[in-house]
């Protein structure tokens, strides 16, 4: 049941444009940094901030993707049949700027997931998060370095990007478990 509308898709519009420039800033420029979106719906988000970065440096920044279920502490837990999605990161990520991209911050378990697979996959220069919407509830001491909006939830309340194949954020809301 949808409780609330957080974002139409102009409002997400400035705000995809907003981290956009956040990102830009913080790095002074777009040169050595690549975006990593977390498998599935934060492919979908740094695609539309890798779409607004080139708009506005004129640079087609790397970007990849990654699937966190095997790093996942609870995958027992969750399911019998995990759904694999591909990992695909074409480029060494030694030495780089990484912007790991998801769409919703709730616990902190997959972002660490995620940062443990990076690891594991060679030493970046640094780790910065972008994530779409924080709605809290944190159980490990991840924050995002760049957040779109953040709003305090109730656990039973969950939040719904609708994010288009190509990278268009259409809606968020808060829908009722």
């Amino acid at each position: 049941m949808e409780k609330a509308v957080l974002l139409n898709e102009s409002s997400a519009q400035r705000l995809v444009n907003r981290m956009a420039y956040e990102i830009i800033e913080d790095n002074k420029g777009s040169e050595g940094i690549v975006i990593i979106g977390i498998q599935s719906r934060g492919v979908l988000f740094a695609k539309a901030l890798r779409e607004k970065i080139k708009e506005i440096e004129g640079i087609d920044v790397p970007m990849g993707s990654i699937d966190i279920t095997f790093y996942r502490d609870d995958l027992t837990r969750l399911m019998d049949h995990p759904v694999i999605k591909e990992t695909d990161i074409p480029f060494t990520i030694e030495d780089k700027s990484i912007i790991l991209v998801d769409d919703v911050l709730f616990s902190g378990r997959t972002v660490h997931a995620a940062i443990k697979e990076l690891f594991d996959m060679g030493r970046p220069a640094k780790i910065r998060l972008a994530v779409l919407v924080d709605r809290g509830h944190h159980e490990l001491p991840v924050a995002a370095d760049y957040c779109g909006k953040k709003v305090p939830t109730a656990l039973n309340e969950y939040i719904d990007a609708d994010i288009t194949d190509d990278g268009v954020v259409k809606s968020v809301i808060i829908t009722e478990k």
